[in-house]
């Protein structure tokens, strides 16, 4: 609102230049006018002039003075207007030429006339900021599919490990029971590993095709994150992970609870993915100045800032290396930032000294307490 008042300033601005300018011009040629005419009858006086061509001429002129004048002021009103109105629609003409510049934008910044210098500035931040869309989108498409890609070869491994031991299994049924129950587990972890990846796809198919809505309801957040935990128990002792839940009970907000819950799903199961082993897991939470915060605090490898800028970014993992089973399609972190600034939160992520935290604002209202 403020923006759109701030541009019918502007452009009130350039109009009451141009009016201004416009009848400064009239008015010095009135004036020019005048003194040209004074100039043109005293000098006449001074002249003794002989009967003739150019005697007969000044006084026809004389004659029809009022009409010589009416016709001068009129010619130089005319010329006079037709500059200033002409003026806006060149100002027009390279405004739209420069706006057709930004449907396919290039490096080379957009020029107008130094009255429309605000003009300028805002089309070359449009500019820019469409350079900027275009190369993060460009960016976002090529991480997409090189991560298909190395989905659809990494389903080979555990495609292949499973059809092989099945097919051992199958041909050699007289096998011992301890080779036989080698085989089904080993066939058993490929398929998990199949089903992941799977999932992986399923979730960069739905990312692409959905939009995000929420229907919300009143939610203890406490409570949903008690839930939460009890539920990742299991991948706690696989890594010999500890979790501290500290958050006041209760914690009543206003939200989408299958959303919130997957926000708080995702920061849990990036806190297991990168953390050290055999270390502690911090949920902390608070309420202040009208708002819900929440950590979630792991030690692992310190993240590098230029990593952390873009930890958010669709696609983008912080192991990029398939040979590890830490990390999914690289969308978790931007389900759940768009799942907060859906609810007018914000989220964001620090790390120093082997410690990494999420950070989840989320504002309270005062019927919400």
């Amino acid at each position: 609102m403020e923006k759109n008042e701030r541009r019918r300033q502007y452009h009130t601005q350039i109009a009451n230049r141009l009016l201004v300018q416009y009848l400064i011009a009239l008015c010095a040629y009135v004036m020019l006018f005048a003194v040209g005419l004074i100039a043109a009858y005293e000098i006449s006086r001074m002249i003794i002039w002989q009967p003739g061509l150019m005697y007969d001429l000044l006084v026809w002129v004389r004659e029809y003075i009022l009409f010589w004048i009416i016709l001068g002021l009129g010619l130089g009103w005319l010329i006079i207007s037709y500059f200033f109105l002409a003026k806006p629609i060149r100002y027009l003409d390279e405004v739209l030429s420069a706006a057709e510049k930004l449907v396919h934008p290039d490096e080379t910044p957009i020029h107008l006339p130094d009255a429309m210098e605000k003009v300028e500035n805002e089309l070359n931040l449009i500019r820019q900021q469409a350079l900027f869309h275009a190369r993060a989108a460009k960016e976002a498409e090529q991480r997409k599919n090189d991560m298909i890609m190395y989905l659809a070869h990494d389903l080979k491994t555990p495609l292949t490990s499973i059809i092989g031991y099945l097919s051992l299994l199958k041909d050699e049924p007289e096998v011992p029971a301890q080779v036989r129950e080698h085989y089904t587990g080993v066939a058993l972890e490929k398929a998990e590993r199949l089903e992941e990846l799977i999932n992986e796809f399923f979730e960069i198919t739905r990312f692409n095709l959905t939009h995000i809505e929420l229907e919300k309801s009143h939610v203890d957040l406490a409570l949903m994150l008690e839930q939460i935990v009890s539920e990742f128990q299991p991948i706690f002792q696989q890594k010999e992970l500890v979790c501290n839940l500290q958050v006041p009970k209760p914690m009543v907000y206003d939200c989408d609870p299958d959303k919130m819950a997957r926000v708080f799903d995702n920061l849990l199961r990036n806190a297991c993915n990168y953390s050290l082993e055999k270390t502690s897991i911090h949920i902390t939470g608070k309420v202040e100045n009208n708002q819900i915060i929440l950590n979630f605090i792991n030690e692992g490898k310190s993240i590098p800032k230029e990593k952390l800028e873009r930890i958010f970014e669709q696609f983008f993992r912080l192991d990029s290396s398939r040979g590890t089973k830490s990390g999914g399609a690289g969308l978790g972190l931007a389900i759940a930032k768009e799942i907060v600034e859906l609810h007018n939160g914000r989220i964001y992520a620090e790390s120093q000294e082997h410690t990494v935290s999420f950070t989840v604002e989320l504002p309270q209202d005062k019927s919400e307490k």
